[in-house]
């Protein structure tokens, strides 16, 4: 399957973007604009095209872990806002196991998790030592001799974009900025890094990202560049990023991979070439993409939803289309992830579509959705039996909500 992967990440990156606005107040654009100035210092320190391109992704994807981290603080607190907190300000931090804080905790899953992406380049240790400081007084003790260029670039083009509000910075806001590296070299920030961002970041390259958008300036420096990826490296990024949807919210734990297998499934059922079995694999993946834009408080309410937040949260679906479609090269995986929700009689969501506009591969990913969401145990209720989740899909089907024909196939599956 051929991918452009700088799009990808960037694309994907708006849903990273709603994650961290959510818990830590960031502005929108936070990996891109890293991204963008650990571009210009890469290139200055001598790095090669598809280096640079690799070095891109790890800083879009370097918060990677924040889902992962608050669901593990979820299990120790039971407490949502508390395990925020905690992220955030460092506290309670007594019983990290092996870690010794927040950070270090979220910087070694992200290198873990990194790891499922098909770089071509060595990126081992960028994302793991982000935030060490070079004379050492970091969380896991390691000196700027210790840790690779690439991640004190990071390191430093994450602080800069942290506390110099990028977004509203003039002229005189930035020599500040160059002024508080300079004072940090050496300490926080290594020599090379502080040279690296004096000599090749210009306040000339933030009003351009600023005004042009990251993502822009990042496709101007890196062009388009389509690669044939394998059916195990679509696996890695598939369940990336399906592990950074389902740990949004212990309620849908593991939903987008269960309905990645079922669907995979379903398509060897029918029948699907591997080209599209893997195509169709990557879009129940992705299909809840949209839910990191939905704020926890409305996925974690264990009530009935009002009809205000039922209707917000049925934007989760617009967001998926409006997130994947700033990916190339994959109309048919958009249509297949984003009108999951949509019923025959017209009356699914977000668009309303009924039988006429839906394809058999948008009307197998509802059958799949519904059948994983009915079957998975949730913190309030247990799975269902697949019996039971057919015969509720046969009702559907009976009122026009679902195609009969899949249900039955499903049927044969699973029962």
């Amino acid at each position: 399957m051929k991918l452009d992967l700088t799009d990808l990440l960037c694309a994907l990156s708006t849903a990273l973007d709603s994650v961290e606005i959510e818990l830590l107040g960031l502005d929108t654009g936070h990996g891109r604009r890293v991204a963008c100035l650990a571009y210009l210092m890469g290139k200055g320190a001598g790095c090669g095209e598809e280096e640079l391109r690799d070095f891109a992704g790890c800083c879009i994807l370097h918060d990677n872990a924040l889902t992962e981290f608050i669901h593990e603080e979820l299990e120790r607190s039971a407490d949502f806002a508390a395990a925020v907190k905690n992220f955030v300000s460092n506290e309670n931090n007594a019983d990290f196991g092996e870690y010794k804080s927040v950070n270090s905790r979220h910087s070694v899953i992200g290198e873990k998790n990194i790891r499922m992406m098909p770089f071509k380049t060595d990126v081992s240790g960028i994302i793991l030592y982000h935030h060490e400081n070079a004379d050492g007084t970091g969380d896991m003790g390691k000196t700027s001799a210790e840790t690779p260029l690439k991640s004190q670039i990071l390191r430093l083009a994450d602080d800069v974009d942290m506390t110099s509000h990028f977004n509203k910075m003039d002229e005189s806001d930035f020599e500040n900025v160059r002024e508080r590296v300079k004072a940090r070299s050496g300490t926080l920030f290594s020599k090379e890094a502080v040279e690296l961002f004096l000599d090749n970041v210009t306040f000339n390259d933030i009003l351009e990202i600023r005004q042009k958008s990251p993502k822009t300036f990042l496709r101007e420096r890196l062009p388009e560049k389509f690669t044939e990826y394998s059916e195990n490296e679509i696996r890695g990024i598939a369940e990336l990023f399906a592990q950074i949807v389902d740990y949004k919210s212990e309620f849908t734990e593991r939903h987008s991979m269960g309905v990645a297998r079922i669907a995979e499934r379903m398509a060897r059922r029918f029948r699907f070439d591997d080209e599209k079995r893997v195509r169709f694999y990557l879009a129940g993946a992705l299909h809840d993409i949209g839910k990191l834009t939905t704020p926890n408080v409305i996925l974690e309410k264990p009530d009935k939803l009002t009809a205000e937040e039922f209707s917000q949260m049925k934007q989760h679906a617009a967001a998926t289309r409006e997130i994947l479609s700033e990916i190339k090269g994959i109309p048919d995986i958009i249509e297949w992830a984003s009108n999951h929700h949509e019923k025959l009689n017209g009356k699914g969501y977000p668009n309303g579509l009924d039988a006429n506009k839906l394809g058999f591969e948008e009307r197998l990913m509802a059958c799949v959705d519904i059948y994983q969401a009915l079957t998975e145990p949730r913190p309030y209720k247990a799975g269902m039996s697949r019996a039971k989740a057919v015969s509720i899909m046969r009702e559907m089907a009976d009122k026009g909500e679902l195609d009969g024909n899949i249900v039955s196939e499903f049927e044969k599956e699973f029962v």
